[in-house]
């Protein structure tokens, strides 16, 4: 099965700038479906990104956050060619995780 986070890392200099996606639904238990009835909520709950074993982006996010999620954001201490790991687990226990060489 093919991972949910699709993943780019650059870096220019001594800043490292990561764009990543997510397919989930981030269902709030707000909405409800065709039939009335409520849609359970399904959301993410952390989401971590490390650099060489150490957490670089840590996130823990509640129901406020839309479907499929984009995260941008940068930081200093990678070089091209360093692992850049990233995850998530939601509040069904589910979880997805990958990993990106920074170029």
């Amino acid at each position: 099965m093919a991972s949910s986070i699709r993943v780019r890392a650059t870096t220019n200099g001594d800043i490292t700038e990561v764009q990543t996606l997510i397919q989930h639904p981030m269902d709030t238990g707000l909405v409800k479906d065709s039939k009335g009835e409520l849609i359970p909520a399904h959301f993410i709950q952390q989401l971590k990104f490390e650099c060489n074993g150490k957490d670089v982006f840590v996130a823990d996010w509640g129901t406020a956050v839309s479907k499929d999620p984009y995260v941008k954001f940068s930081f200093k201490g990678a070089k091209k060619g360093d692992e850049l790991k990233i995850s998530w687990t939601d509040n069904k226990g589910a979880s997805d995780t990958t990993t990106a060489k920074i170029s």
